[in-house]
């Protein structure tokens, strides 16, 4: 491994339990484990799965004017928070162009948004430039939390005895704070794969007791899981993954997220380059694409239409619970369609596909 790469509090259980570790959005970080991405993917579906995902970022918005420094970077309404809920969002630039999307969580005396690694540093001089003048804490709280995600039907039987607080109060997209195996933790209904399940943020320090306690209470309906699955997971319920299906070069609403865009909310950044587009009506737009036959749709192939090329997928692969190939893709917005019929270049091989509306796993047990 390349010695500047970082590592999370649980780099050691990683290496004990002989995960192949590779570079991740300057981390070196598990991609799977002994059993492999497919045995990862199905335990999640059908039990349960332990992902390491402490790479997230993490800044903590306090004082007077923190909400205001919110609702200028978030494209969603974060006055609408209750305590203890989250929020799905994204940040844009002037262009509508997507910086970032992430969490927000309201607690008693402040916010913190969970921004993805690969952004970091970007997001903190964003938030940082764009709080400039108002009368907010920002602090990157990112190097001092862990955070650990428990996905799949069986998490809550088997996270409930670790914790000091009952699971059935803790809703979908809302979180309490209480303890993990006696460590502090935020333990939030949140998750990337579709299932219910469980984001647990907690102290860098208490981590890896946490994780093993997880593990060891578990046992065989409990599967360690890496980059691998957690991607194809999250593919086959439709979510984004920035630097793919996300970018500067794209709108939120080119991306699908018109539902999170609060354009009536007031001034944030972007706003106008999006009502502007709404009006105007899209020109491209973000399609779910299944692959008609066999082959593997990996990102960056060539999407086309009698012949000729109009998008290239940004993220695809062969579905473990479907068994075909599944991707996204901007395609022009004539050609997007349920129903349309369009190929995918695989090499030099076209696989015929069709534009389908995400979600393309429809039975996961995630909490709407």
């Amino acid at each position: 491994m390349t010695d500047n790469l970082k590592r999370t509090p649980l780099h050691d259980e990683h290496v004990a339990l002989n995960a192949k570790l590779v570079p991740f959005a300057g981390f070196e970080m598990p991609v799977q484990y002994e059993d492999g991405i497919k045995a990862e993917h199905r335990a999640v579906r059908t039990a349960a799965g332990l992902f390491d995902v402490s790479h997230m970022g993490e800044f903590v918005l306090s004082g007077p004017q923190a909400l205001d420094a919110i609702q200028k970077v978030s494209v969603n309404d974060a006055s609408r928070l209750d305590v203890g809920q989250a929020q799905y969002s994204a940040m844009c630039l002037e262009s509508g162009g997507v910086v970032d999307d992430l969490l927000v969580y309201r607690f008693e005396d402040r916010f913190m948004l969970v921004v993805n690694a690969a952004n970091l540093e970007k997001d903190w001089a964003w938030i940082q430039t764009q709080a400039e003048g108002l009368d907010v804490d920002v602090r990157d709280a990112s190097a001092d939390t862990a955070l650990l995600a428990l996905q799949g039907p069986e998490a809550r039987e088997i996270l409930q005895p670790l914790v000091d607080l009952d699971l059935d109060t803790v809703g979908f997209y809302r979180f309490r704070e209480g303890s993990i195996a006696g460590a502090p933790a935020v333990v939030s209904g949140t998750g990337y794969t579709g299932e219910d399940g469980f984001e647990l943020y907690m102290d860098a320090a208490d981590a890896p007791a946490a994780w093993r306690r997880i593990l060891e209470e578990g046992g065989d309906r409990v599967m360690p899981a890496g980059l691998g699955a957690r991607d194809s997971l999250r593919l086959e319920v439709g979510l984004h993954l920035y630097g793919n299906d996300l970018d500067e070069d794209h709108t939120v609403l080119e991306a699908g997220l018109g539902w999170l865009t609060r354009l009536e909310k007031g001034p944030f950044v972007g706003r106008e380059a999006l009502r502007a587009q709404k009006e105007a009506g899209l020109v491209r737009r973000l399609v779910g694409l299944r692959i008609d036959q066999r082959g593997f749709p990996r990102p960056g192939y060539s999407i086309q239409s009698e012949g000729a090329e109009i998008g290239r997928v940004t993220s695809g692969t062969v579905s473990p619970s479907l068994g075909y190939g599944i991707a996204l893709g901007y395609v022009p917005v004539e050609l997007s369609e349920e129903g349309t019929r369009l190929q995918v270049d695989a090499r030099g091989r076209l696989l015929d596909a069709t534009v389908v509306r995400p979600p393309f796993y429809r039975e996961g047990s995630i909490r709407r």
